[in-house]
């Protein structure tokens, strides 16, 4: 299994941010999946879920309203639209399955978002 985050970069504060993830070996329309952030000095967070269909959808209060999670079943991809970033946002960004629901598998290398204000 393979999972690749792409999309990070640098941004200003208010700024938006599109981030991809695909995976290989494991096949998302059969996986709740998940997008997951950890800052410095910080424990990896869930940020936002979404169900295997792609029907259902939960995000952590800090981001509820910003970022938008969705997947394309068909090209084994998820995404992680952000807008209205702030610095608190400023974090690796990592794809998994969720966690609450299935086996994690092993962790890609992340993107970096940096939110500067």
């Amino acid at each position: 299994v393979q999972l690749v985050e792409s999309g990070g970069g640098l941004v200003q504060a208010g700024g938006s941010l599109r981030l991809s993830c695909v995976g290989s070996g494991i096949t998302f329309r059969f996986n709740a999946m998940a997008w997951y952030r950890q800052a410095p000095g910080k424990q990896r967070e869930l940020v936002a879920a979404i169900s295997s269909g792609g029907g259902v959808t939960n995000y952590a209060d800090s981001v509820k309203g910003r970022f938008t999670i969705s997947k394309d079943n068909a090209k084994n991809m998820m995404y992680l639209q952000m807008s209205s970033l702030n610095v608190e946002d400023t974090a690796v960004y990592y794809c998994n399955t969720d966690q609450r629901l299935g086996v994690l598998r092993p962790w890609g290398q992340g993107t970096q978002v940096t939110v500067s204000s």
